[in-house]
């Protein structure tokens, strides 16, 4: 019995595992449609209300399984709204897999309606891979090729398929000239360094008395290594935003967060220490890496396109992070002293005082850190977290303490608003049986996450847990584009940009038939995260929360924060919380130490 091409595009995903397509319709891909429809919806199509939407979901798919996310999109404007997501994909390191319809070969290069020139559009965020399939012959070949390519890469890849092409017979290639066969098969395999660079790096590691190790995503399967190599060498450990799942947060010597977002533990360590190892992370910012010259530094990675970047490392052992720690670790003396590892935790225990200190504070109406460390105790040991762009990914970095099997993820790289609700979408396709909790800005509420709710509502009878709970920081600000004109500028708020319009984000959600919370008081706080986290089903718990909480970086000095208010004081008074006399005495309040050094 004969079949259409659409019909082994389905087929051969089924075969390499794929089950899940999050996607939009169009005519551009009626032929996959029609196909899907006969396959009795196998893969299963997601349907989601837009093709970024569909993009995102399939990051989150893929960061929270560790498996290929697919998505696919109609010619023309279909294809360039995956755009955004797949850059999302391409800057985390991400296998996505794009499937997009064409314009008929027959029309091809006659401007004719949605004809996009797609290689074109993709050459960039698709580079590792991205073809077109003019004949049934070639299918196969090319559909391999960018599943293979997608997960050895780890990045995004791009099959378009004509929508004449569709619909013609398949016919698989012949043993002649010019065909190219192809096989399923994926064996697994990982990379090592040589045992010369392995010595090379155990030298380094054991001359240093201070040591300071950074792990991103690439150590997440490596947890059992990194606790055993932070125990040998005395060592705190720092997270970059990507890696805040990699160890638990309950670990005295974890120091949380690095960056801008991060804790002053992590910026402390890094100041003071004296060796650094990076595992499996391209943490962007090095004003936040250890002075040039203070410290030596050894880096691993998978990647040897991303070795040497960010810091004058020593040695780059180019190899998988579990393999190389285990090369690695019979290597390194433990006979060194406590100090360094008794200051690290010190450090540690002090900026939880901290936090917690700055969660108990009085905002009007609700501290926005108070929402996160109300949330914190009640989060399942189970749950997965996103956290979109924005303030809120300053709370989530902060204050939600990583325990047990919990997972998380935003987009560390491009840091793109709009990711939160479709990665937990995502994220639910991926563990149906876990809770999933979004942390999400009003911004980014009203930029994606509203519409996407509609989604979430129509397939939550698919998950065994039903749990999804949206919680909004609503403080009609686009505060963290604020802050940083307050801090980077010396400007006060400008309204026209960063003023946003009130929106019953918990009404909407119980027009849809979710259940929705509306908090306005702080003693409500915790009732709202139980009734999200108690409901049967996806919640919004919407938080009216204080634009005026500043989301101090770590290294702030009073005299930078003093600089701050002053610019804000310049601007208009009459906005209540935002702009007031009094916000000199809440930053003080807010700084990280009160010694104002």
């Amino acid at each position: 019995m004969s079949i259409k091409v659409s019909d082994h595009v389905l087929q051969r995903l089924r075969e390499w595992g794929v089950e899940t397509v999050f996607g939009y319709p169009g005519d551009g891909i009626n032929g996959l449609l029609a196909a899907w429809g006969r396959a009795e919806d196998r893969p299963r199509f997601i349907q989601s209300r837009h093709e970024e939407m569909s993009a995102f979901q399939a990051v989150g798919y893929a960061k929270f399984s560790g498996r290929l996310g697919v998505c696919a999109a109609t010619s023309g404007p279909g294809a360039i709204h995956l755009l955004n997501g797949l850059y999302d994909a391409k800057l985390d390191h991400v296998p996505v897999l794009a499937i997009v319809g064409q314009t008929h070969r027959t029309a091809m290069g006659g401007s004719y309606q949605q004809e996009v020139d797609l290689h074109t559009l993709f050459k960039d965020v698709a580079s590792d891979f991205v073809e077109t399939v003019t004949v049934p012959e070639q299918l196969p070949n090319v559909l391999d090729r960018a599943i293979r390519t997608a997960y050895a890469r780890r990045a995004p890849t791009a099959v378009i398929i004509p929508g004449d092409v569709q619909e013609l017979e398949y016919s698989a290639p012949t043993h002649d000239f010019k065909m190219v066969p192809s096989s399923l098969d994926r064996s697994a395999w990982t990379a090592v360094p040589s045992q010369d660079s392995i010595e090379r790096a155990a030298e380094i590691l054991n001359a240093g008395d201070k040591v300071a190790i950074l792990v991103g995503q690439g150590a997440a399967g490596a947890r059992e290594e990194v606790h055993r190599i932070a125990q040998l060498l005395g060592a705190g450990v720092a997270k970059a935003l990507l890696g805040k799942d990699v160890l638990s947060d309950e670990l005295p010597y974890v120091t949380g967060s690095i960056g801008l977002l991060g804790t002053r533990a992590s910026y402390e360590l890094m100041r003071d220490c004296d060796t650094l190892l990076t595992i499996g992370s391209s943490f962007p910012y090095s004003q936040f890496l250890p002075e040039f010259g203070k410290a030596r530094a050894v880096q691993i990675d998978i990647d040897p396109h991303m070795v040497g970047m960010r810091y004058p490392y020593e040695v780059n052992l180019v190899g998988d992070a579990k393999e190389t720690l285990q090369r690695l670790i019979p290597r390194l003396d433990s006979d060194r002293g406590r100090e360094w590892y008794d200051t690290v935790c010190d450090n540690v225990s002090h900026w939880r005082e901290v936090m917690e200190r700055r969660a108990g504070l009085e905002a009007d109406p609700i501290n926005p850190e108070y929402v996160a460390r109300a949330l914190d105790p009640l989060l399942p040991e189970n749950a997965i977290v996103t956290s979109d762009s924005g303030s809120t990914a300053n709370w989530y970095a902060r204050h939600v303490t990583m325990r047990g099997e919990m997972r998380g993820s935003l987009s560390g790289t491009l840091a793109t608003m709009g990711c939160g609700v479709p990665y937990a979408i995502g994220a639910k396709f991926a563990h149906p049986d876990r809770p999933v909790v979004a942390l999400v800005g009003d911004g980014a509420m009203q930029m994606n996450g509203l519409a996407e709710l509609i989604t979430a509502a129509k397939y939550a009878d698919r998950w065994e847990d039903r749990r999804l709970v949206v919680a909004v920081w609503n403080n009609h600000d686009l505060n963290q584009v604020t802050w940083e004109m307050r801090a980077m500028e010396g400007a006060p708020s400008f309204l026209p940009s960063q003023e946003l319009p009130d929106v019953q984000y918990a009404a909407f959600a119980r027009s849809l038939g979710l259940t929705g919370v509306r908090v306005e008081k702080p003693e409500d706080v915790e009732a709202g995260w139980r009734a999200g986290l108690e409901a049967d089903g996806p919640a919004v718990i919407e938080f009216l929360t204080d634009p005026a909480v500043p989301p101090i970086p770590p290294h702030a000095t009073w005299e930078q924060m003093e600089a701050t208010a002053a610019s804000i004081l310049k601007g208009d008074t009459d906005r209540g919380s935002m702009i007031r006399q009094g916000f000199k005495a809440k930053v003080q309040e807010f700084l990280p130490h009160r010694d104002k050094k």
